[in-house]
C-alpha cells in the first residue's frame, strides 16, 4: 500500500490559520480586558499603608481569575494550534506544488456514497407508502411479499440503523441484501413457460431500484457520476481546498501562502527541494558527530540508522535528479558516483572555452547544454512602397540564420498587409532573422523576382514580444523608405532558467571584465550551469558548472569601473570567484534569485540596500508584495522556516488524523480508507519529509482503533495492510539483525526498529486484538445482514494474524480455535441477551430474583412470550446461517464445529427460560406442545443440530407430558364412549351416530396431534404410535360392543306381525359399525417404518378390530334376518291352519278369506325393504341383507312346502303363497339382489310346487263341480256358478 502523503493537510491548515488569526485577535483583546481588570481589582485590595493584610479574596474575585487564567491558556493552546496547522499547510502545499516521489493511484476500488439517517428514514418512508399502494408502481403478490418481508425485517432492525450511524453502510448494500432475499424466493416458485427466473429477478430489481429512489429528479445523477469522479484523480486546486478543509486554513491565507511561497513557479519549488535535502543532509552528518540517536530495540542499529538516512535522502535526491527539466534536447544523465561527489561537496569544477569541446573531469560537455528554441516570426504589414504600381504583387521571405526559408501570400502593392506566421526551430540562443520584401518580376526574360528591401533582427529570449516597426535596407531596385511591422517571439526552452546580458569576470573563466550574453542552463535537477554565448553560435563559449557555487550581492569590484555595471553579485566557492554586473537592479535581482534557486544553497541572499524606489520589474513587484501582505498577516514565518528544524513524525500525525477524520465525514463509505488525492498527498509529505513507514503506519493503526473502538465501521482488511506492514517491521528486522549478529556478519539491507515503535506496536497489537475479539463475540451487530460484504472473513484472518508471536512462526490452530471458541461462547450469551430483551422477557421479571417472573405476570401470558422469543431465537440463527456462516466456515475450514457449539449454548440460555417458563404451568394444561412443534420441526431439519444437546432435552421435557397427554385422552375417550351410548338417542349424525363420531374424530386428532410433533426419538415415536393404535383398536371394539347390544335390545322390542317395520335406529347402529370398520384401516393401521416387519405379526390391531367388526356385523345381519323371518313365520303358521284333515280348516273356509295374509306380508316385506335401502350407508352390506333376507324367506316357504308333500294345500293357501313367492322375486330383483341367489334351487322347487298345486287346485275344483251337479242335478248349476266363481277370485287375487 501506498503511504499517504501530507500535502493536501498542509493546504487546508493554512486556510483555517488566517481565519483563526482575526478571531483569535479578537479574543486576545477581550481577554486582555478582563485580565487588567482583574488585576485593577487585586491592586484595590493590596493597596494600603504597610505591608498588606493577609486577608483571603472572596470566593467570586478567586473564581474570575481562574476563569481568565483559563481563558487566556485555551486562547494561547488554540493560537499554538493554528500556527501549527498553518506551518503543517506549508508543508503540505509543497508536496502538492511539486511532487516528484509519489503519484495519485489510479486502482483503487471506488466507494459507494454512503446512506445517512435522514436518507433511512426517507427510504422507509418510500417503501411504506409503495406497501400502502400509493405508488404508481405495479407489482404481484410475490413481489409485494418480498417487499414487505425485506421492510419488516432489515430496514426496521436497528442493527441497520447501527450500522448506518457507523458510515459503513451505501445504497449498494441494501440493494444487495434484497437481491440475496429475492434470489432465494423466485428459486422456490415454480416454473412458468417462456418467463425464466432471470427475467423475474431482473424485473423486481428494477422496482426496487424505483422504490429506492421514489420520486428523486433524474437530473441528480450527473451531478451524482462527477462527485464520484472526482474521487479518483484530483487537479491541484481541489487537492489544496480538501486540505484547506482538512486543516481548517481560510481561502486568503492559502492565497496569500501560495503567492509568497511562489508555487506556481516550478524552479522554486525545485531549488526549495534540493536546499532541504541539502538540510537534511548537514543535519544528519551533525547527528553523525555527535552521536545523538533515538533508542533502538538492537544497539547495532545506530550505525545503520545514518545509514538510513543518507539512502533517504540519496533516493529523494535520485527522485528528483529523474524529473525531466528539458524537452527537445539530448538526455543527459549523472552517474551515481557523481551524486555522491555532489553530496559531500568535494570537487567542482569550470570549463573554459579552450576545453570546451573535450569532456571534463565534471562530466558536462556541450552536449550537456544544448538548447532548443522556438521562433514565431510574424510579418504584418509595410508601409512607404509608393514607386510600385498598385496592382503589382509583393511577398516577403523569412529565415532564420542557417535554417530554412519560409515565404508568405502574395498581395497588391497597393495593400501589402499580409498577417503571416512563420514558425522556426534553432538552438543558437542568439538568432537573427532575416525577411526580405521581394516584387514579382514582369520581364519575359528575368528568371528571378527583385527585392526591394530587407531588414535583420537580433533575438533574444527576452526580447519584446509585441509587434514593432523596422527600418528596411532598400536595394537599387526601391528608392523608398520602407518599414515593415515585424513581431518575433523567442520562447524559452524548459532548461533554460535565466538569461541576459552580463559584465562577468572570474579567475578560470571570463578572465577578461566585458558584457556578454550569459544564460543559466539546467542540466538536471542537481546540474546547472552559466554558459556564455556569441551571436549565431550554438554552442556556449565558455561555461561553468555551478555545483558548489554561492551566490550572494557584492559591492562594486575596483577593477570595473569604468567598464560598464552598477549592480554587481558574484558566485563563490572555495577557490574561484565570478563577479557578475548588470545596468540594471532589477535585472540583478532576477538573476540572483535564479542563481540561488540553482545553487540551493542554504543561505537566502539579501540586497544590500532597501529599495526605496519604484519597482519597474513587474515579477520582482509581485514577489516583493507577497512578501509584504506575508509579513503584514503574519504568515511570513511559515514561509520562511527550515522543514529540517521540525519534528514531521508529529506534524504527519496530526495531518493524518485530521485527514481521517474529514474523509470520514465524506459522502463516501470509504471504512477508512483515504481517497486517491489523499494518499497520494500523504504518500509525497512522508517521502519528502522523512517520515518512517512504521511510525506512519503505527499512527494509521492507532487512529483507525480509536474510531472503530467508538462505533465507526472500518475496513479490517485496510488495518490487515498497515499491521502486516508494522509487524513484518517490528518483528522482521529485529529477528535478522540478531540472526546477523550471531552470525557475525554486519546487517546490511535491514531497516532499523525504534524502541518506541515496538512498544507502540506492542501496545496497538493488544488494542487490536481486543477490538477483534469484541467483534467476533458482537458478530451479529458489528457486521449486520453480512455486511460490509468480506468484512468479518476479513476480521477473522486479520485476528489470526494478530495471534502470531512473530512473522516466522504461525500461530498454532487450536490456539485460533480457543480464542474464537471463547468468542463465540460470549456471542452466544450478547446475542440471547438482546434478543430476550427484545422480547420483554427480561423487562418482565422481578427486581429481586432474575430468573422469576413477577407475580403479576400470568402462566399463559409468560408461556405467549417464551413461544415469541422461541420464534426470535430461530430467526437469530437462521440470520447467522445466511449471513455469517458462509464467512466462518471459508474462513476456517474446521469453523462449522465452533458454529455448531454456539448455537448449542444459545438454546442452553434459552432453556433456562423455557424450562422455568413450563414448571410455572398449571398441571394437565397443554397449551406448551406448540412451542415444542416450532422448535422440534427447526432443530430436527438443521442436521448439525438435530439429536443435539438442546434437541435432546427438549425431548427430555416434554417426553412426560406427551405420555400424560395421551393417559388423560385416552381416559376421556374411554369415559366419553361409555356415557355417551348409555345417553345415545341413535340419531343420524356425521356417519354414525353422535357418540361414535365423537369417539372417532378424537382418536384421529389425537393421532394427528401426536404424528405431527414429528417426535425426534425413533424409538418412543414409534412407542407412541404403536399405543394410539392399540387405544383405537380398544375404543373401536367398545364402541362396537356396546352398539350391538343397544341393536339387540331395539330388536326385541317390536313384535312379528305383518305391520313390523325396522326401527331408523337400528339402521344407524348398522351405519355405526359400517364407519367404524371403514375407520379402522386409518385408525389402527400401523406406519410402515424400518421396524415393522418385526411386529406386523404380532401388533396388527387393524387386522384383529377388523374381524370383530366383520363378526359384529354377521351378528346384527344374522339377528336382523331372524327377526324379519320371524315375520314369515308367524305368516305361515296361520297358513298352516288351512291344511287339510284339521278342524280349523273347513271352519275357516266358512270365512271365505280370499289372500289378506299375502297382501299384508308383501306390504311388510317392501316396507322394510325401503327403510334398509334408505338408512343403511353402505350398498354393499345393504345388499347383502337383502340377499340373506331373500334367501332365509326362499328356504322358510320351501321348507314349509316340503312339510306338506302329503297333503294339498288349501286353496288360500297357495294363494298366498303364490303371491308371497311371487313379489318376493320380484321386488329383491328390484333392490338389485344378483339372478343367481334370486333365481336359486329352493326358488325353483317352490315354483316347480306351486305349479304342481295349482294344477292339482283345478282338477280338484272341476271334479267337484261336476259331481255336485249331478248329485243335485239342476241346482248344481248354481253352485258350479259359485266355485267357479271362487276360482276366478283366487286368480284374480294372484294377479294382485
Amino acid at each position: 500500500m501506498r503511504e499517504p502523503s501530507s500535502s493536501e493537510e498542509e493546504s487546508e491548515n493554512e486556510t483555517n490559520d488566517d481565519e483563526n488569526s482575526d478571531i483569535l485577535s479578537i479574543h486576545n483583546n477581550v481577554d486582555q480586558k478582563s485580565l487588567s481588570a482583574s488585576g485593577e481589582n487585586l491592586s484595590v485590595v493590596s493597596h494600603g499603608r504597610g505591608p498588606p493584610r493577609p486577608a483571603s479574596p472572596s470566593p467570586s474575585l478567586i473564581s474570575d481569575r481562574e476563569k481568565a487564567i483559563e481563558d487566556t491558556e485555551k486562547l494561547e493552546r488554540e493560537e499554538e494550534e493554528r500556527k501549527k496547522r498553518l506551518q503543517l499547510y506549508v508543508f503540505v502545499m509543497r508536496c502538492i506544488a511539486y511532487p516528484f516521489n509519489a503519484k495519485q493511484p489510479t486502482d483503487m476500488a471506488r466507494r459507494q456514497t454512503k446512506v445517512t439517517k435522514q436518507q433511512l428514514q426517507t427510504i422507509k418512508e418510500r417503501f411504506v407508502a409503495f406497501l400502502n399502494g400509493e405508488t404508481s408502481i405495479v407489482a404481484d403478490e410475490a413481489f409485494t411479499n418480498a417487499v414487505q418481508s425485506y421492510y419488516e425485517v432489515f430496514l426496521k432492525s436497528d442493527r441497520v440503523a447501527t450500522m448506518v450511524k457507523s458510515g459503513g453502510c451505501s445504497a449498494n448494500d441494501f440493494r444487495e441484501v434484497f437481491k440475496n432475499n429475492i434470489e432465494k424466493r423466485v428459486r422456490s416458485l415454480p416454473e412458468i413457460d417462456g418467463l425464466s427466473k432471470e427475467t423475474v429477478l431482473s424485473s423486481w430489481m428494477t422496482k426496487f431500484d424505483a422504490i429506492f429512489r421514489g420520486e428523486e429528479d433524474p437530473r441528480k445523477q450527473p451531478q451524482r457520476m462527477s462527485t464520484a469522479a472526482s474521487e479518483l484523480i484530483l487537479s491541484k486546486e481541489q487537492l489544496y481546498e480538501m486540505f484547506q478543509n482538512i486543516l481548517g486554513v481560510k481561502k486568503y491565507e492559502h492565497q496569500i501562502l501560495y503567492n509568497a511561497c511562489q508555487l506556481d513557479n516550478a524552479d522554486e519549488q525545485a531549488a526549495q527541494v534540493r536546499r532541504e535535502l541539502d538540510r537534511r543532509l548537514q543535519l544528519t552528518e551533525q547527528m553523525s558527530r555527535m552521536r545523538k540517536h533515538p533508542k533502538f530495540v538492537v544497539k547495532e542499529m545506530e550505525s545503520m540508522y545514518m545509514d538510513e538516512l543518507k539512502s533517504a535522502i540519496n533516493l529523494l535526491m535520485a527522485n528528483l535528479e529523474s524529473l525531466p527539466v528539458s524537452k527537445g534536447s539530448t538526455d543527459s544523465t549523472i552517474s551515481r558516483l557523481q551524486k555522491l561527489k555532489r553530496y559531500n561537496r568535494a570537487q567542482h569544477s569550470s570549463l573554459s572555452k579552450m576545453d570546451i569541446n573535450d569532456e571534463t573531469d565534471s562530466g558536462l560537455s556541450k552536449l550537456d547544454v544544448v538548447l532548443s528554441f522556438t521562433l514565431e516570426v510574424h510579418v504584418v504589414e509595410v508601409k512607404g512602397l509608393k514607386s510600385l504600381a498598385n496592382n503589382k504583387i509583393v511577398y516577403c521571405t523569412m529565415e532564420v540564420e542557417g535554417g530554412e526559408k519560409l515565404q508568405t501570400d502574395q498581395a497588391e502593392a497597393s495593400k501589402p498587409s499580409w498577417d503571416t506566421q512563420g514558425d522556426f526551430t534553432t538552438t543558437h540562443p542568439l538568432p537573427v532573422v532575416k525577411v526580405k520584401l521581394y516584387t514579382e518580376s514582369s520581364g519575359m526574360l528575368s528568371l528571378e523576382d527583385k527585392e526591394l528591401g530587407k531588414v535583420v533582427i537580433p533575438v533574444t529570449a527576452s526580447s519584446s514580444r509585441q509587434p514593432e516597426w523596422y527600418r528596411m535596407h532598400t536595394t537599387k531596385n526601391c528608392q523608398d523608405d520602407l518599414k515593415i511591422k515585424i513581431a518575433v517571439r523567442m520562447d524559452k526552452p524548459q532548461n533554460m532558467k535565466h538569461c541576459g546580458y552580463l559584465y562577468g569576470l572570474g579567475k578560470k573563466v571570463w578572465k577578461k571584465y566585458k558584457k556578454r550574453y550569459f544564460v543559466l542552463v539546467q542540466v538536471s535537477q542537481y546540474t546547472f550551469a552559466m554558459c556564455s554565448y556569441r551571436e549565431k553560435k550554438p554552442d556556449p563559449t565558455e561555461m561553468m558548472q555551478l555545483d558548489g557555487f554561492t551566490v550572494d550581492y557584492c559591492e562594486q569590484v575596483p577593477d570595473a569601473e569604468g567598464f560598464g555595471g552598477k549592480y554587481f553579485f558574484n558566485c563563490v566557492k572555495e577557490g574561484d570567484n565570478v563577479t557578475f554586473a548588470t545596468d540594471d537592479e532589477n535585472e540583478r535581482t532576477l538573476w540572483v534569485q535564479a542563481i540561488y534557486r540553482a545553487t540551493g544553497q542554504t543561505h537566502k541572499p539579501v540586497p544590500p540596500v532597501v529599495q526605496t524606489n519604484k519597482i519597474s520589474n513587474t515579477q520582482i513587484s509581485r514577489m516583493q508584495g507577497d512578501a509584504d501582505r506575508a509579513r503584514k498577516h503574519g504568515l511570513d514565518e511559515f514561509v520562511q522556516a527550515n522543514p529540517v528544524m521540525f519534528d514531521h513524525h508529529d506534524l504527519f500525525n496530526m495531518l493524518q488524523t485530521l485527514t481521517l477524520d474529514y474523509r470520514l465525514n465524506d459522502a463516501y463509505t470509504c471504512l477508512g480508507w483515504f481517497s486517491p488525492g489523499q494518499v497520494f498527498v500523504l504518500d509525497e509529505y512522508c517521502a519528502r519529509y522523512g517520515v518512517r513507514g512504521c511510525h506512519r503506519h503505527l499512527c494509521y493503526l492507532n487512529d483507525l482503533l480509536e474510531r472503530a473502538e467508538a462505533g465507526i465501521m472500518i475496513d479490517p482488511t485496510l488495518i490487515h495492510y498497515s499491521f502486516a506492514f508494522c509487524a513484518s517491521h517490528v518483528h522482521g528486522n529485529s529477528y535478522e539483525v540478531k540472526i546477523k549478529l550471531k552470525r557475525g556478519k554486519r546487517p546490511d539491507g535491514i531497516g532499523t526498529v525504534l524502541l518506541k515503535e515496538k512498544l507502540q506496536f506492542d501496545e496497538i497489537k493488544e488494542r487490536l486484538r481486543i477490538l477483534l475479539e469484541n467483534q467476533i463475540t458482537h458478530f451479529r451487530y458489528c457486521f449486520p445482514f453480512g455486511r460490509p460484504e468480506g468484512a468479518l472473513k476479513a476480521t477473522l484472518s486479520l485476528l489470526e494474524r494478530v495471534l502470531m508471536k512473530d512473522i516466522v512462526t504461525p500461530v498454532p490452530p487450536e490456539e485460533v480455535r480457543n480464542v474464537i471458541k471463547k468468542c463465540l461462547e460470549n456471542a452466544a450469551l450478547v446475542n440471547y441477551t438482546r434478543i430476550s430483551e427484545y422480547a420483554k422477557i427480561e423487562g418482565r421479571k422481578g427486581s429481586g430474583s432474575t430468573d422469576s417472573y413477577n407475580e403479576e405476570v400470568s402462566p399463559k401470558k409468560r408461556l405467549d412470550d417464551v413461544i415469541h422469543l422461541a420464534e426470535l431465537c430461530i430467526e437469530v440463527l437462521q440470520q447467522n446461517e445466511e449471513h455469517h456462516a458462509e464467512a466462518f466456515v471459508t474462513a476456517f475450514a474446521w469453523f462449522s464445529d465452533l458454529l455448531v457449539e454456539h448455537a448449542e449454548i444459545f438454546w442452553s440460555l434459552f432453556a433456562v427460560d423455557m424450562d422455568s417458563t413450563l414448571e410455572m404451568q398449571p398441571p394437565d394444561t397443554w397449551d406448551s406442545f406448540p412451542l415444542f412443534q416450532l422448535l422440534n420441526d427447526y432443530l430436527r431439519n438443521d442436521e448439525n443440530l438435530s439429536s443435539g444437546k438442546f434437541h435432546q432435552h427438549l425431548r427430555m421435557v416434554f417426553a412426560p407430558q406427551v405420555v400424560r397427554y395421551v393417559d388423560l385422552m385416552e381416559s376421556s375417550i374411554a369415559q366419553s364412549i361409555h356415557k355417551g351410548f348409555e345417553r345415545e338417542r341413535w340419531e343420524p349424525q356425521g356417519n354414525g351416530c353422535a357418540t361414535s363420531e365423537d369417539m372417532l374424530w378424537k382418536l384421529d386428532a389425537l393421532q394427528s396431534f401426536i404424528r405431527e410433533l414429528h417426535w425426534p426419538d425413533e424409538m418412543f415415536a414409534d412407542h407412541l404410535d404403536h399405543r394410539l393404535k392399540l387405544m383405537a383398536a380398544d375404543m373401536i371394539e367398545a364402541a362396537a360392543k356396546r352398539t350391538l347390544k343397544s341393536f339387540e335390545a331395539w330388536l326385541r322390542k317390536g313384535g312379528k306381525g305383518t305391520d313390523y317395520l325396522l326401527y331408523p335406529e337400528m339402521a344407524v347402529m348398522m351405519n355405526v359399525i359400517i364407519d367404524c370398520k371403514n375407520r379402522a384401516l386409518h385408525l389402527c393401521a400401523l406406519d410402515s417404518g424400518e421396524n415393522m416387519t418385526l411386529i406386523e405379526n404380532s401388533h396388527q390391531y387393524h387386522t384383529k378390530i377388523e374381524d370383530f367388526l366383520d363378526r359384529i356385523q354377521v351378528q346384527m345381519v344374522k339377528c336382523l334376518i331372524e327377526k324379519l323371518l320371524s315375520v314369515l313365520e308367524s305368516v305361515l303358521s296361520k297358513l298352516a291352519r288351512y291344511d287339510e284333515g284339521t278342524f280349523f280348516s273347513s271352519i275357516l273356509s266358512l270365512t271365505k278369506p280370499v289372500n289378506e295374509l299375502g297382501k299384508a306380508y308383501v306390504d311388510f316385506m317392501r316396507g322394510n325393504l325401503d327403510i334398509l335401502r334408505q338408512k343403511i350407508a353402505d350398498e354393499l352390506f345393504t345388499l347383502s341383507i337383502f340377499e340373506q333376507w331373500y334367501t332365509g324367506q326362499m328356504k322358510m316357504i320351501c321348507d314349509w312346502l316340503s312339510d306338506r308333500l302329503d297333503l294339498s294345500l288349501h286353496p288360500y293357501q297357495l294363494t298366498c303363497v303364490m303371491t308371497i313367492n311371487r313379489k318376493c322375486f320380484s321386488d329383491f330383483e328390484l333392490q338389485g339382489v344378483p339372478e343367481n341367489a334370486l333365481n336359486a334351487k329352493t326358488y325353483q322347487t317352490i315354483c316347480s310346487r306351486l305349479q304342481v298345486e295349482e294344477a292339482t287346485q283345478s282338477v280338484t275344483q272341476s271334479e267337484n263341480s261336476s259331481k255336485t251337479s249331478r248329485f243335485l242335478g239342476g241346482g248344481g248349476s248354481s253352485m258350479g256358478g259359485a266355485s267357479s266363481g271362487t276360482g276366478s277370485q283366487a286368480s284374480g287375487d294372484e294377479s294382485d
